[in-house]
């Protein structure tokens, strides 16, 4: 046989009485701190109300005296490393360094040849300029009567030896001068000798005239 019945159906299956059972708890709670919470405000809507911001709560631990002792060793500690730092002496000595470098700036302010901060006022620049000009003419004034006076206090016989050399030179020169024109005419005379002896057409005569012009130039250039 076959049945064919519907399956049975049960009835806490589909209405779950436990869960309405939670929701209605925690409707009436909700509800219940509603109706506190409007009780609590219009009281204090009807009258000033009792708000109590008071706080004297003392704070009490168990850990607080070894936290103060560790706090006292620390700051003992941190003290006696500022008192050796303080009683510690230096190595470099900040006046030997502050004379130092006042010595390096004289010695920079005699070199350099505008002074310190120039820049700075437009003014003192055009009045250094007119000092530094001032200051230039008077030096090569100084520098000129230097040199004059080392002129006048050499010997004389500096001032000869001098004169003669000057000489020597000039003499050197002209004789040299000379010579050069000497070789010059003689080259002349030695290709018009060659063109002639060529052409035959000149006497001994005129040769002889030729060699006694050279001469003659050289006497001149002698002179002069």
């Amino acid at each position: 046989m076959v049945d064919t019945k519907a399956p049975p159906t049960y009835m806490h299956l589909h209405l779950k009485l436990k869960k309405l059972q939670l929701e209605e708890e925690r409707l009436a709670t909700i509800e219940r701190d509603n109706r506190i919470l409007l009780e609590k405000m219009s009281y204090i809507m009807r009258t000033r109300g009792r708000v109590d911001n008071r706080n004297n709560y003392e704070y009490r631990s168990l850990n607080r005296e070894k936290r103060q002792r560790e706090l006292l060793r620390v700051t003992e500690e941190n003290q006696s490393i500022l008192r050796r730092i303080t009683n510690r002496g230096a190595e470099y000595s900040a006046d030997q360094l502050q004379r130092d470098w006042k010595a390096n700036q004289k010695f920079m302010d005699s070199i350099s040849r505008f002074p310190q901060d120039w820049w700075v006022n437009d003014k003192d620049t055009d009045k250094y300029k007119k000092n530094s000009r001032r200051s230039c003419a008077v030096s090569q004034r100084k520098q000129r009567q230097k040199d004059n006076a080392s002129v006048k206090s050499d010997s004389p016989q500096e001032e000869d030896e001098d004169t003669v050399k000057t000489n020597s030179d000039n003499d050197k020169d002209k004789t040299k001068n000379t010579k050069s024109k000497k070789d010059s005419n003689n080259r002349k005379e030695a290709k018009k000798e060659t063109k002639d002896s060529k052409k035959g057409g000149k006497t001994e005569e005129e040769t002889e005239k030729k060699d006694e012009e050279p001469e003659d130039e050289d006497k001149q250039t002698v002179k002069a």
